[in-house]
C-alpha cells in the first residue's frame, strides 16, 4: 500500500498569530484606508501605477508595469500615455534594447505620491490621537513587523519589485 500524504491546502497556521484574523483586520483597515479623502483625485490605477514607480524601482518597461498592476498591455499603453500626457510620467528609449522604452516617474508624478501620503497622515492623525495609549503603543510596536512583513512579500514577488 502506497503511503500518500496529500497536502492541506490550508495556509500553514501561526501558533503566536492568527493569519486569519490578521487578514481580516488588514482588509477591514484598507477600506478604510484606500477611501480616505485627498486633496488631488486620481484613479486607483493611476495611483498603483505612480506608487510602482516611486517605490518600485523606477523606470519600469510597459511589460513590467502590465504584471505588477494586473492589466492588460492595452490599458497600461492607454494609461501611461495619460499620465505622460499630465505631466506625470515620461517615455525614454530602453538605452539596454533601442525596441523598447522605459517609464520614468516625473517629479510631477512623485508630487501625487507626497501629497496622497499627506492627506493620508492629516486624516489619520486626529483618530490616532482618540486611541487609547496602550493601543498607540501596539500599533508603533507593529511597525517593524509590518515593514518586514511588506519587504518578505516584495522579495517573494508578491509586490511590486
Amino acid at each position: 500500500m502506497d503511503d500518500i500524504s496529500h497536502a492541506d491546502p490550508s495556509p500553514p497556521r501561526s501558533p503566536d498569530l492568527d493569519v486569519d484574523a490578521f487578514t481580516a483586520a488588514l482588509e477591514n483597515f484598507n477600506r478604510f484606508y484606500i477611501r480616505l479623502p485627498t486633496l488631488e483625485k486620481h484613479p486607483f490605477t493611476t495611483l498603483s501605477v505612480l506608487d510602482t514607480l516611486a517605490f518600485g524601482g523606477s523606470p519600469k518597461r510597459l511589460t513590467e508595469l502590465t504584471r505588477t498592476e494586473q492589466i492588460t498591455q492595452p490599458a497600461i499603453t492607454q494609461l501611461v500615455t495619460r499620465l505622460e500626457r499630465d505631466g506625470l510620467v515620461e517615455r525614454r528609449p530602453d538605452p539596454s534594447d533601442g525596441r523598447a522604452v522605459l517609464v520614468h516617474i516625473t517629479e510631477a508624478g512623485r508630487r501625487v505620491g507626497r501629497s496622497r501620503h499627506d492627506d493620508r497622515t492629516r486624516h489619520l492623525a486626529p483618530l490616532v490621537a482618540r486611541l487609547a495609549p496602550e493601543d498607540r503603543r501596539a500599533l508603533a510596536a507593529a511597525l517593524p513587523a509590518l515593514t518586514r512583513l511588506a519587504e518578505l512579500g516584495k522579495a517573494d514577488g508578491h509586490a511590486p519589485q
